[in-house]
């Protein structure tokens, strides 16, 4: 693939903007109701709470891509950053995992293990895959993206949201509540120029265009969410506020604290009710929460674990290993007409965690996890 560039003198400027990789949107049955879609569509990215992203920085000499010029020369652009640079990446994940959340992050040295893989491709734009669509991209690929100087004062909010994107957020300004009138000439105009350089397309993908309402955190609009991009005057057209321009506070704003919280409550407190062979456990949790289980196999043998009841899940299973949560496999049955289920070896004496979301339940207290 031929990338996208501009200089890394170009991408100097403060108003370089992040660019969400399009990604087919998943079709559903028409018997999926507008309720069940609604739930679906809002969790879909998102991790199951407790997960371990482990991230990787690309490292190897060859790591890169060949960038070609209009006057026919070429020029490999190495996906490698300086120490500085993977220092502020370290922070911005730091600034997430303070909230108080369930997720981890661990830095590691093999992109094999790793789910979020990150580049420093100067000129190609800071970017990042949304949520769970990472686990799509292949091990030699990046996920995430930071195209110039993110060293500089407050480039670490551009890490920040990034991280956010792997999160499983969204743009902000694309919010439909935001009730945001653009000048669209203004705005394409502007991202066609320096230091974006985007096509039409893009600009509309990544700005112009309203997310499906289904993913939006709440009913409001949050202008200082660290997921909003900052905006020159003439852009805007209403609210006439912001006609002036717009410029979040920087950092993660309140609200974007407890939307984190929301879908990633800290494990702290949380205590794993143990599975039994041949005896369901109820999953007595509302839309869109978690319920984590604790199964210790007494005989080495293949065990099959599912849900059960008219619902829609993620289902989960990590192994214990060294003290650290190793995941071993998943199954999300959400828009489907089957449940969960994971078929697998268990091994005697081991300890494996099966964390599972639910998205929809056509009747409350009607869903259940049982392993045989």
């Amino acid at each position: 693939m031929n990338a996208k560039t501009t200089t890394p003198e170009e991408q100097s400027s403060k108003n370089s903007f992040c660019a969400v990789p399009a990604m087919p949107e998943r079709k559903f049955s028409e018997d999926v109701n507008a309720n069940r879609l609604g739930l679906i569509r809002l969790i879909e990215k998102k991790w199951v709470n407790g997960t371990v992203l482990h991230y990787y920085f690309f490292d190897q000499e060859g790591d890169g891509e060949q960038v070609f010029f209009n006057d026919g020369s070429t020029e490999l652009r190495t996906w490698q950053g300086s120490d500085a640079e993977k220092e502020v990446v370290r922070q911005a994940f730091k600034v997430w995992k303070d909230v108080g959340i369930g997720l981890e992050f661990k830095e590691v040295g093999s992109r094999d293990e790793a789910e979020v893989r990150i580049g420093f491709m100067k000129g190609n734009g800071a970017w990042s895959y949304l949520g769970r669509d990472i686990l799509t991209i292949g091990a030699d690929k990046r996920t995430m993206n930071f195209g110039w100087d993110i060293t500089r004062s407050g480039e670490i909010d551009t890490v920040i949201h990034e991280i956010g994107h792997t999160l499983g957020f969204p743009h902000e300004h694309q919010n439909p509540n935001a009730g945001i009138v653009w000048n669209e000439e203004a705005v394409y105009e502007a991202l066609a120029q320096p230091p974006n350089l985007w096509p039409r397309e893009r600009t509309y993908h990544n700005i112009i265009k309203k997310i499906n309402p289904d993913t939006v955190q709440g009913s409001n609009w949050d202008p200082d969410s660290v997921m909003h991009y900052p905006f020159g005057p003439g852009m805007i057209e209403s609210p006439e506020a912001y006609q002036g321009g717009l410029s979040p506070a920087g950092g993660l704003s309140a609200r974007d604290k407890t939307w984190v919280r929301t879908f990633y409550p800290p494990l702290d407190d949380d205590k794993p009710l143990e599975l039994v062979p041949f005896k369901s456990v109820p999953l007595s949790i509302a839309e869109g929460q978690q319920q984590n289980l604790i199964f210790k196999p007494k005989v080495t043998r293949e065990y099959q674990l599912q849900t059960f009841g008219l619902s829609d899940t993620v289902m989960v299973l990590f192994e214990e290993v060294n003290g650290e949560l190793k995941y071993r496999a998943g199954d999300d049955d959400s828009g489907e007409a089957y449940n969960a289920n994971i078929k697998m070896k268990l091994i005697k004496g081991h300890t494996y965690i099966v964390r599972t979301r639910l998205f929809y339940s056509h009747r409350a207290g009607e869903t259940a996890v049982m392993v045989w």
